[in-house]
């Protein structure tokens, strides 16, 4: 393969590309949290703020593309085909790292892992040239940028605990002065605020978003033949005040004339802001190193000398970088902005551990999210004996959050966090981000973004008694993935660059074929979940003020764990006939979800009983019975389903042609049972639940009839006490499935009473409700 190089540029082109969707689609998190959790503007609103802001910030990219030729490796070190393999190694390995939390939902550092990556490659590389040479390992510090290494991994450290704390203070500040009621404050509050805000973000568009690009370089009259550059960093105080003065002054007409909302004007500017900054920085992640390897190749070609023989000096030069390059980069990020899934999962993650309401926990809690919440319950508790109770009782009152959160109606469509939550994110982001570049410190766009969210949440009580410990699991899980990234992309990109160093003309298709076999089964995987979440059946929470009301609503519900149940089940027995394990897990995973689906109903017990009127009190007792049938129906299928598996599992002796026979004729009366009562759910049709429930005596009877052959059979002919084990356990929790489902149907027969038309809670009424019992207690 004489051609083996020019292959090799292709196939980063192509890679170069895949890295852009997968990249964008996990720092879109970085510029999309704020607007979209705080619901300022429309989503097409902020998609369009945030595409502008990426387009112009691709553009201005060109000065930062010199991270990838020389920030983390000596160039001169190495020759043109080691620098093809170092370079390939980082591309394949960075765009399945990306892509897998992509998948998981996880935001991490694509700064991080490019950075880790050329250094692991670059190791490697180093290694074998050492090891060929005869060198000591200590040579390596001659190939490799160490002092660049260790800023980064200060960089991811600094970036936690500063950004997190100085987002908590700033937040609980801003909340302490503004309340939520902070729309109906002076005209002169918000302009103040404002202009703080907006100093501080179009200081960072400054400095963060324009400083690095070529034009910052060039000296302009108006500022003395000074470059931008040197203006930013040396006139900081005078920037800050005018722009102070300015922004309030602009601010306090927008409010009082245009009649302008300031939080969201902050909201829309701190949005493209960041985008821009994200493009304008963060596109070197994604193509710098294919940018980096067309150049080589370049001077390669006009060497004229063997790929062994060239050194890489010339990368230690200063290339600008093609504008038409850019802005097609810059395209391919602003159209995987608006397609890609992935980048939404992302951001859900982020939202959902900063949410100020009630959201489904994606993350179990640990021994150290336990921990880091007792300790926080400690300090609290000693700065409530620190203050006056007076004070404390002033603070709680600014913290109190408007009643509407409280109604869990399913119309409406509540904000993760208010306005102000989302300007204080924005603004204190720009803030630290800027103040890090003019000191030129390493920290990351997804680090300061992320922490100072999560900091914004403690402060704003967002994490409560009742999803602190999921909250902070969730935190302690994200920035744990942080140092895997680390880790696991030096390792991998070391690897990778060995393999090839092995034989590159093999090496190079395998390695490039599988990469891609796993980018493209990742994303059928990820678009086969999607599909399936879309299309399956789920639970839905009752929101009826009468048990009439109740009884309609909640007729989906039965019908639909009445026909997953009787599915899960025959798949028991199907497994257990079959000896099939990997049914029998499957059948585990579906009835665990259903089980935590029923469980989430009962969760929302108690803002189904908050809605309530005085007078419709009666529908809570029927709502709360239900439920408890419901899950000792599922607590039943989730015994019969893991019993089932464990035997299988275990290799123990196959049940015998006479049990497996009468399981099946207990599954053929259960499904009969099952597909009458989904029926009759579907349709509404309460009244035929009494024809139901007179087959009750045969279905028991016919358990009991089962269970003593069994009796006789272990007395005479049975010789496994697993198989006895199994069966007397199938039979007897059959039994408590079959009472669980006639006691609901038992219920809805009593209470259903065709001549009441079922009353329903709109939004106006939970409102109206909550208010009206605020006004009773206060």
């Amino acid at each position: 393969m004489d051609n083996i190089y020019l292959y090799m540029i292709i196939a980063l082109a192509i890679l170069a590309i895949a890295d852009l969707v997968v990249g964008v689609s996990n720092d879109a998190v970085n510029f999309l949290n704020s607007a979209i959790g705080s619901k300022a503007i429309s989503f097409k609103t902020i998609m369009i703020v945030a595409s502008l802001g990426v387009a112009v910030g691709a553009v201005f990219s060109s000065g930062m593309m010199e991270v990838a030729r020389k920030g983390i490796f000596n160039p001169g070190e190495f020759m043109f085909d080691e620098i093809m393999i170092i370079f390939m190694a980082v591309m394949i390995t960075d765009i399945l790292l990306l892509d897998f939390f992509n998948s998981v939902g996880m935001p991490t550092s694509t700064t991080v892992s490019i950075v880790f990556e050329l250094l692991g490659a670059a190791v490697a590389i180093a290694l074998i040239k050492i090891g060929h040479d005869g060198g000591n390992f200590s040579d390596v510090i001659n190939y490799i940028n160490t002092s660049k290494a260790s800023q980064i991994i200060f960089g991811i450290l600094l970036s936690v605990v500063v950004a997190f704390s100085i987002g908590a203070i700033v937040q609980w500040v801003c909340r302490l002065l503004l309340s939520y009621n902070f729309e109906k404050k002076a005209t002169w509050v918000g302009a103040l605020f404002g202009g703080f805000a907006l100093t501080a973000i179009t200081y960072f568009i400054f400095m963060k978003g324009l400083k690095g690009t070529s034009y910052a370089s060039q000296s302009f009259d108006i500022l003395g033949g000074g470059t931008m550059k040197d203006f930013l960093e040396q006139q900081v105080l005078s920037i800050v005040v005018v722009s102070s003065v300015f922004w309030s002054l602009l601010s306090y007409v927008f409010i009082s004339f245009a009649k302008t909302n300031i939080y969201k004007l902050i909201i829309v500017v701190g949005t493209f802001a960041l985008a821009l900054a994200f493009a304008g920085n963060d596109l070197v992640n994604f193509i710098g190193v294919p940018v980096a390897a067309y150049n080589a190749f370049q001077e390669w070609t006009a060497s004229g000398l063997a790929a062994g023989e060239f050194s890489m000096e010339v990368l230690a030069k200063k290339v600008p970088t093609n504008n038409w390059l850019l802005f097609i980069a810059g395209m391919v990020m602003v159209l995987t902005l608006w397609f890609s899934t992935k980048a939404k999962n992302v951001v859900k993650t982020s939202l959902d551990l900063s949410s100020q309401g009630e959201t489904k926990e994606r993350f179990q809690p640990n021994f150290l999210s336990r921990g880091f919440v007792r300790s926080a319950m400690l300090m609290s508790q000693m700065t409530a004996y620190m203050l006056p109770e007076s004070w404390q009782q002033k603070i709680d009152k600014q913290f109190e959050v408007p009643t509407l959160a409280i109604a869990k109606n399913k119309k409406v469509d509540l904000p993760a966090f208010d306005l102000v939550r989302a300007a204080v994110n924005l603004m204190v982001a720009a803030v630290l981000i800027s103040i890090a570049t003019s000191y030129k410190l390493p920290l990351s766009t997804t680090y300061v973004t992320f922490m100072v969210a999560m900091g914004s949440s403690l402060a704003d009580r967002a994490w409560g008694a009742e999803s602190a410990v999921y909250r902070v699991a969730g935190v302690i899980n994200v920035i744990g993935g942080w140092f895997f990234t680390a880790i696991s992309a030096f390792t991998a990109a070391a690897l990778v660059a060995y393999l090839l160093n092995l034989n590159v003309n093999v090496m190079f298709p395998i390695l490039l074929l599988t990469a891609f076999s796993l980018l493209i089964r990742s994303s059928m995987v990820h678009s086969k979940k999607s599909k399936e979440i879309k299309a399956e059946d789920s639970l839905i929470k009752a929101e009826s003020s009468s048990v009439q009301g109740v009884i309609h609503e909640s007729a989906g519900n039965i019908a639909n764990v009445v026909k997953r149940g009787n599915k899960i089940y025959t798949n028991s027995i199907n497994g257990l006939a079959k000896q099939d394990l990997a049914l029998l897990k499957k059948n585990n995973k579906q009835i665990l979800k259903l089980s935590q689906e029923v469980e989430g109903l009962r969760d929302n017990i108690f803002y189904f009983i908050k809605n309530l009127d005085d007078s419709s009190v009666g529908a809570s007792n029927f709502y709360i019975n239900i439920l408890g049938y419901l899950q000792d129906m599922t607590q039943s299928l989730e015994y019969i389903s893991k019993v089932s598996h464990k035997h299988v599992h275990n290799n123990h002796k196959k049940l015998k042609f006479n049990q497996i026979k009468e399981l099946k004729e207990v599954d053929d009366a259960l499904e009969k049972l099952f597909n009458d009562t989904k029926e009759a759910y579907e349709a509404h049709s309460f009244d035929v639940i009494g024809d139901i429930l007179n087959e009750k005596d045969e279905l028991f009877n016919m358990l009991t009839e089962k269970i003593q052959k069994q009796v006789e059979r272990t007395r005479t002919e049975e010789s496994s006490p697993k198989n006895t084990t199994l069966y007397f356990g199938l039979l007897l929790e059959t039994k408590d499935l079959l009472v669980a489902t006639m006691n609901l149907l038992e219920e809805y027969h009593d209470a259903h009473d065709g001549s009441v038309k079922p009353a329903t809670l709109d939004v106006v009424d939970a409102i109206t409700v909550v208010e009206g019992k605020d006004k009773k207690e206060s």
